[in-house]
């Protein structure tokens, strides 16, 4: 009997299934699959993806809240855009911003993840000091950062004033306000890159330094041909994640300076912001986000292709 079955077995799985069995199923294990998925689909649907669709919508019409009509403008939106100086400043801004905070970030980020790669107390001491930043919120970072500099009672006017110097209005001042606030966010953001960057290069094999070794290449070369090749999706990731953070800025301008003085920090979402929530004009706002959204995207490609990994690496 038992060699009966045992036939029946080997002989069932000899034979193929009819092509509707097999297909049927396929459908019943995915069924329920599908059914958990719906949940998720159903908020992603509704929460990121119709928006999206409707501040498309809403970009090509004269959209204002509140108003009794809201006229078809076409591509007029986007063509007030080009003539709008603020947003042409706001641009300047968020560049520049971007720019210096994604450049200086990384180096600073790469140096000290070289520098604590190496697990002992004092190195984990020390990351958890350039990590703790992170933890907080932009909001908090920037009302702390506010209360430091403020020139009549903040510290480090007080430190100046200790030391014989005058104390500096670096929000005040139209040349200092913009770097002050990348500062900030550098300082925020360094240790958030050097824990990524600690992991990608943990995670280079060590039979590629042993190999540079047995060949006699020095420290300096097994950083440059062994190190840096090996982390580079590692370093993709991080600058891809810091560009558009950087890119998105809100937050800390808003809480910081407010855009000003005289629109000298008024980055692309500022502007948003204010063309949307307090001029409430949806559809020039709307505009604004679909050209900050393209942006990112073109800057992204371009990261893209320059970090691309090439197997010789």
């Amino acid at each position: 009997m038992t060699v009966h079955v045992d036939e029946r077995r080997t002989t069932s799985k000899r034979m193929p299934l009819p092509r509707n069995t097999a297909r049927r199923r396929r459908r019943a294990r995915l069924q329920p699959v599908l059914l958990f998925m719906v949940p998720s689909a159903l908020i992603l649907g509704g929460f990121v993806f119709w928006p999206i669709v409707q501040s498309l919508y809403y970009s090509f019409f004269d959209w204002t809240i509140g108003a009794d009509a809201q006229n078809w403008v076409g591509l007029g939106n986007y063509a007030e855009l080009l003539s709008d100086d603020h947003f042409w400043n706001s641009l300047g801004v968020t560049l520049t911003f971007t720019a210096a905070s994604v450049i200086i970030v990384m180096l600073l980020a790469l140096a000290a993840a070289f520098a604590l790669v190496k697990d002992s107390w004092f190195n984990r001491l020390v990351r958890s000091v350039f990590f703790f930043p992170t933890i907080v919120s932009l909001v908090s970072i920037g009302l702390v950062w506010k209360f430091l500099l403020d020139p009549s009672i903040g510290l480090v006017g007080g430190l100046f004033q200790a030391v014989g110097l005058p104390p500096v209005a670096w929000l005040q001042s139209t040349e200092l306000a913009l770097p002050t606030v990348i500062f900030v966010n550098i300082w925020k953001n360094v240790g958030y890159s050097m824990i990524i960057l600690i992991a990608g290069l943990k995670g280079v094999p060590a039979e590629r330094y042993e190999a540079g070794r047995l060949d006699g290449a020095t420290d300096r070369q097994l950083t440059r041909y062994v190190s840096l090749p090996g982390i580079r999706p590692t370093l993709l990731f991080a600058t891809l994640i810091l560009t558009i953070q950087s890119f998105q800025v809100f937050d800390l301008v808003y809480v910081m300076t407010g855009g000003g003085p005289i629109f000298a920090t008024d980055s692309i979402v500022n502007q948003l912001f204010r063309e949307g929530f307090v001029n409430f004009r949806t559809g020039y706002a709307s505009a604004i986000s679909w050209v900050l959204f393209l942006l990112i995207i073109v800057i992204s490609a371009l990261q893209l292709r320059f970090f691309r990994y090439n197997d010789v690496d």
